[in-house]
Parts: structure tokens; sequence; C-alpha cells
């Protein structure tokens, strides 16, 4: 059952990160004039000192601000896996800045002042690839705890079928009879919940790559 609890935990939240109050408090009211909820900080560090739910949504950053700028903070979250989506707000933009934010990865750059309109398209996209990320970051989870369950044969097995051995060509390789491999694919089929060779190969590929290059 959904809870009320839950219910918030999935709705998004739009964190706003400017130095201009007047700018912040306007952007907060806009977001909640659309039912988004927002929360404002007047710098990178207030933001990254704060203990902010673990919520779907987007960053709205201004690029210049005393102390770290919102590239820096940019920069900052991609070196910790904090791959949120950015949407950037500037009054000095340039395209060489434009262009770094881009190529990492942000939503958009609104030069200000910016039609309301422009900034609450950039927000939705936003949270849709927040969305995105999110569930595809929970399947590679997903798959990741139920591979963990898997006995070092049956990884062995895993391996094999997923680059397309056949059931006699896995069993010659691990020196096992067809039996025993084929009790083994049924084993790994169950745990890793696939119900077809073609969503077991499926997880194998979402699996992350450290775990599939490995022999044990």
């Amino acid at each position: 059952m959904m809870t009320f609890q839950t219910m918030e935990q999935d709705r998004p939240l739009v964190v706003i990160v400017d130095d201009d109050a007047a700018v912040r408090a306007s952007l907060e009211e806009l977001m909640l004039s659309v039912g988004i909820d927002a929360a404002g900080f007047g710098s990178t560090r207030e933001l990254l000192e704060a203990d902010l739910p673990e919520r779907p949504g987007c960053l709205v950053l201004d690029v210049r601000m005393p102390g770290s700028s919102g590239l820096d903070l940019q920069q900052h979250l991609a070196a910790t896996g904090n791959a949120k989506p950015i949407v950037f707000l500037t009054g000095h933009g340039d395209i060489p800045m434009t262009v770094q934010a881009m190529k990492a990865g942000a939503i958009d750059f609104l030069t200000k002042p910016f039609r309301d309109q422009s900034l609450l398209d950039a927000v939705a996209a936003g949270i849709e690839r927040d969305l995105t990320q999110r569930a595809d970051a929970a399947l590679v989870k997903a798959c990741t705890d139920r591979f963990a369950t898997l006995t070092t044969r049956e990884r062995q097995v895993l391996r094999l079928v997923a680059v397309g051995r056949l059931n006699k060509q896995i069993a010659f390789e691990l020196g096992i009879t067809e039996v025993t491999v084929k009790l083994h694919r049924s084993a790994v089929m169950k745990k890793m919940c696939a119900t077809s060779i073609g969503e077991l190969i499926r997880a194998w590929d979402l699996l992350p790559v450290e775990l599939r290059e490995r022999r044990t």
C-alpha cells in the first residue's frame, strides 16, 4: 500500500541555487505555481551542507556566484556519482561556458532574463530525465543483487550462456555434464527472475562491466 510518506518521496523536488535572494524567491514561487516543490539555497556550499530528501527532480543553478560556481558544482556532482540533471541560469552567458555545461550533461542553459515557460520546459525535461535515470539505476541494482545470489559455477554458466555458448559447449568448457549445465542454467534463470534466454541476456548486459569481467 502506498503511504503518504512514499507519495512525498515520489514527488519531484527542484533545487534552486542562486545568490540573489529575490531571484531565488521568484523561482521558488514559479515552481510552486505549477505544483512543483522547490527548495532554494544562496550558494553551492549551502546546498552541499543541506540534508535534502532523496527525491526525483533537477537542479536550477546560477552559473556565476561568490565562491563555488554552478559549473564547479556540476563538476563536483559528476565526480561524486550524482548525475542529477541541471538547468543553468546566467546573466553573463558566453559560448565556451555554454558548451562546457552542455557537454557535461546540462539540460539547458538559459540567459537572464528568460521566459518563465522556457524554464518550466527545461525543468520538466530535467525531471523526466531524472525519473528515467532512477528507473534505470533501480533495474541495474536489482540485477546486481540477483547476480550476488549466484554460486561461482552459476556465474560461469551465465557468462557462457550470455556469449551464445550451447549447453554441450558449456559442458566441455567447464568439464561438467550437459545435465549439470541444464540444472545450473535453470537455477540461474530462477535466481535472475528471467523467463527466457533473451531476458537472461538482457539482465547480463545490465550488470556493471566489472562484474561481467570478473572470473569468479
